[in-house]
């Protein structure tokens, strides 16, 4: 059996029964001429796959989330001109559903939530109008000339969880053509197919894995930069990242992406010189339409970057608007080691345990010491001293936290890190609604921001709100490989909805996560305390003790280690350990972590204990 993340359209006639009943073999072939000359040419040009027709209405999915709403926009738009003329009692119109979801796939068909959720968004959405989750809005932001209107939370039928509903707006075609055939689909949808492109994780020939944040940050840095040209789909980072490490063809990956180009390459750093190899390859026949190697200083680093950007601007023959080759040209820093610092700092704070976090600060200074204007290393900083001054009581005054992220927003206004490390430290003084103002602000500069998605959801977990907080967590969940925090909290998440299977499969993907980077990290205690509370989450008592055991030895006084200590025998039924971890805790914790107590399903089981309501009552009382 296999299982997929997939873009769903699913897609029904309006008044279907009722048109049959006024003139049935006219429907039939009505329908059947809708179904031949307008919805399937549309799926097949945005590289998608009709699964199956069902009756008056068809399910196909997509790669990619942005074609499969592209492709729905085309076919509201045809059938908007086909019954230019036609009466009013007697025109086909559709209503059209998009999801993006985890899919069974059997037998070329295929089946679970996610098509669940399509079939029920195409029965809310208007006659004539297209419904999508609020994933599929997220995914598609500014990547299509369309609008979204806020329809709200809706109970779908059969649906277990309120889903988030939004009405996509688009502007129809006022006339028709001579012939009552489709109009070519409108060049905002047809742009993404010829000039849609992926960029692979560029390999580190350096010889030296510690080299890996380079050519990592190197990828990143092309994909941000190429995402900045609006004529341009560029498939964001989350899912580059899946192919970091595996062997698949070119045509499989265009295939995968829904995509028509390839870049691809490598990075060898070595002392002050760097070699880049890079190639554009066309996936319909895998020709290599440019290919270049850069040999240089490594201060040349943003120049080359700017030369691969245009290079490939150059062979789509695509127009940039004056502010987008500005963005293009504006480099973050002119200091290729305040550069290298920061791409290091920013791998470091990516881990989360204290000594690490102080690692990343200290690159973070250093670049900021190489360069006093390098907005971004300011928003590191921020970023870094709250999660200290928050998950480890460090003294840090919060005031000086937000005098940070305002410098950093001085520097680069449009900066979505800044925002997002502003909206951080105001969460932290509790301020919350301005803090969802510049959380709200760098998800719409960047939606692929890892820090603004993971920080936002851990600000809609602490105040209960789990729905919309697994919605961020499953983004940055998806963004950064290596994130084993987001499915620890997706599986406590979930569990407080009573999705337990679902809270047992986030579970089984944060150990697994959490796993691998102990491997890879041997001297850091993060992953193992996770790995921990997963295993004790899908009830592995024997590896959860293990695993929780060597947390607290090789870190016993870290705030986290501990909570996360008490978290796992909560979780596994053993009440006296876990309130005798605890009353050792809460000397030691911040007003954050105990605030984060209300909400955490993993103390569920010691809740009702006379010890735990009377430290909460003490607490209350302070």
């Amino acid at each position: 059996m296999e299982r997929r993340l997939t873009a769903i359209l699913a897609a029904d006639v309006v008044g279907y029964s009722r048109l049959m009943g006024i003139d049935e073999a006219g429907t039939l072939k009505a329908v059947n001429r809708h179904r031949t000359e307008l919805i399937e040419p549309a799926i097949a040009r945005h590289r998608g796959r009709l699964v199956k027709l069902l009756g008056d209405g068809l399910l196909a999915e997509f790669g990619s989330v942005v074609n499969a709403v592209a492709c729905a926009v085309d076919i509201q738009r045809g059938a908007a001109l086909d019954n230019d003329d036609v009466p009013e009692d007697r025109r086909i119109r559709f209503r059209i559903g998009v999801n993006l979801g985890d899919v069974i796939v059997e037998n070329d068909d295929i089946f679970g939530d996610g098509v669940n959720v399509a079939a029920r968004l195409e029965a809310v959405a208007e006659p004539d109008g297209i419904a999508v989750s609020s994933s599929v809005r997220d995914h598609v932001g500014a990547h299509l000339d369309l609008g979204f209107d806020d329809r709200g939370r809706q109970t779908l039928k059969n649906i277990q969880q309120e889903v988030h509903v939004y009405a996509v707006r688009f502007d129809r075609p006022a006339d028709t053509t001579g012939d009552r055939k489709p109009r070519t689909p409108a060049p905002e949808t047809t742009a993404g197919d010829d000039r849609s492109i992926v960029v692979l994780p560029f390999t580190n020939m350096s010889g030296d894995p510690d080299q890996e944040y380079f050519s990592d940050g190197l990828t990143e840095d092309i994909i941000t930069d190429l995402s900045k040209i609006s004529d341009l789909m560029v498939t964001p980072r989350n899912t580059t990242f899946s192919y970091k490490g595996r062997s698949v063809k070119i045509g499989q990956i265009a295939r995968e992406l829904s995509v028509r180009y390839v870049l691809q390459g490598s990075v060898r750093k070595s002392g002050t010189r760097v070699r880049i190899s890079a190639q554009m390859i066309d996936a319909l026949n895998e020709d290599h339409l440019w290919a270049d190697r850069y040999d240089r200083d490594l201060t040349d680093i943003f120049a080359i970057q700017d030369e691969i950007a245009h290079a490939i601007v150059g062979q789509l023959k695509i127009k940039m608007r004056p502010e987008e080759v500005r963005a293009l040209e504006s480099d973050p820093t002119t200091n290729v080691e305040a550069y290298t610092y920061y791409l290091r700092g920013r791998k470091f704070a990516r881990s989360m345990t204290m000594s690490y976090l102080i690692m990343a600060r200290r690159m973070f200074y250093k670049a900021i010491e190489l360069d006093p204007h390098y907005a971004r290393a300011y928003a590191g900083i921020a970023d870094c001293d709250s999660a200290l001054y928050i998950w480890y009581a460090a003294e840090l005054p919060i005031g000086e936290i937000l005098e940070t992220t305002e410098k950093a927003l001085a520097l680069d206004p449009a900066l979505a890190e800044a925002h997002a490390a502003r909206a951080i430290a105001l969460h932290h003084a509790d301020r919350d609604q301005e803090a969802d103002i510049y959380f709200a602000r760098a998800l719409a500069l960047d939606p692929n921001l890892f820090e603004a998605n993971f920080h936002f959801a851990h600000r809609l977990f602490k105040r209960g709100q789990f729905e919309e907080a697994i919605v961020y967590f499953e983004r940055s969940a998806a963004l950064y490989a290596d994130d084993y925090v987001s499915p620890v909290l997706l599986a406590a998440a979930c569990r407080s909805l009573g999705s337990d299977e679902e809270a047992r499969n986030w579970a089984a993907e944060g150990a697994a996560r959490a796993e691998r980077s102990a491997e890879q990290n041997p001297g850091n205690s993060a992953p193992v305390h996770r790995a921990a509370l997963a295993y004790a989450q899908i009830g592995d008592r024997g590896r959860a003790v293990s695993w929780i055991n060597r947390a607290l030895a090789m870190d016993p006084h870290d705030v986290i280690t501990r909570y996360n200590a008490v978290c796992v025998h909560a979780v596994l039924g053993d009440t006296d350990r876990a309130m005798e971890l605890l009353q050792q805790l809460l000397p030691n914790s911040s007003a954050y972590q105990i605030g984060w107590f209300e909400n955490d399903s993993d103390l569920d089981n010691i809740r009702s204990d006379p010890r735990f309501i009377k430290l909460m009552a003490a607490i209350a009382r302070q």
